[in-house]
């Protein structure tokens, strides 16, 4: 859904404020990383360079499929995430629900199939034909290499929630907007829809603490392990 430069720009300093206001515990775990996070930065650079090129083919195939499946449609979804310490950036997806999933969200919230700040249905009917395929690999997310490439995102870390869902966090969950967001991270990797929000935030904060370049590589295998079908997405 697309936000106007003034509710943006409101939305980004009500976060801002938010997160300043978190408990800080891990900061000092944050700090002490400084060396990893050089080297984490060049590895999304070159990751998500390379990692473009290599799938430029993909891109192209799930393209066509796409408007194939809804030629009105637009290929990529766009919204707006909250990144970290609550700054707004715009991801990039690829559309696998219909053309007005946003507006048809508020009739759907009572079905919701996960506890606590985000929204998840397994059997959505917003979601495509070809939605359900992507969904279910993941595939759906390659579009954020872009998002790592600009500096938004980063390829391993939390998942970026939605604005409204930080309105619903609190102190405790705030920790895990600390670091810079991931297209994947050790939650999708656990188990994902099968858990909770509280579940999801706890291996955040695990992550966060226990994160090292071979934590990330073993995520990222993982990750590529369930591109060929993950039953617990959705």
């Amino acid at each position: 859904m697309a936000l106007s430069k003034e509710a943006a720009d409101d939305d980004a300093n009500a976060c801002k404020l938010s997160v300043d206001h978190a408990h800080s515990g891990l900061k000092s775990t944050i700090d002490a990383q400084k060396n990893y996070l050089i080297i984490k930065w060049l590895m999304d650079l070159f990751g998500a360079f390379f990692g473009i090129i290599l799938l430029s083919p993909v891109f192209l195939v799930i393209s066509l499929l796409i408007k194939l499946d809804d030629p009105n449609g637009k290929i990529l979804f766009k919204q707006i995430r909250v990144a970290q310490n609550g700054t707004l950036f715009q991801i990039y997806k690829f559309r696998s629900m219909v053309s007005n999933a946003e507006d048809l969200l508020d009739s759907l919230v009572n079905q919701n199939e996960i506890s606590g700040a985000m929204f998840k249905m397994k059997e959505d009917p917003r979601v495509t034909r070809i939605g359900r395929f992507l969904r279910m690999t993941s595939l759906d997310e390659l579009p954020q290499l872009f998002n790592v490439l600009h500096g938004e995102m980063s390829l391993v870390g939390p998942r970026p929630p939605l604005p409204r869902e930080v309105d619903e966090y609190t102190a405790y969950d705030k920790q895990r907007l600390l670091v810079k967001p991931g297209c994947t991270g050790l939650w999708q990797v656990s188990g994902r829809s099968n858990l909770d929000f509280k579940d999801m935030v706890t291996l955040d904060l695990q992550y966060i603490h226990s994160r090292s370049l071979l934590f990330d590589l073993k995520i990222a295998f993982k990750t590529i392990h369930m591109l060929f079908g993950s039953k617990n997405a959705f």
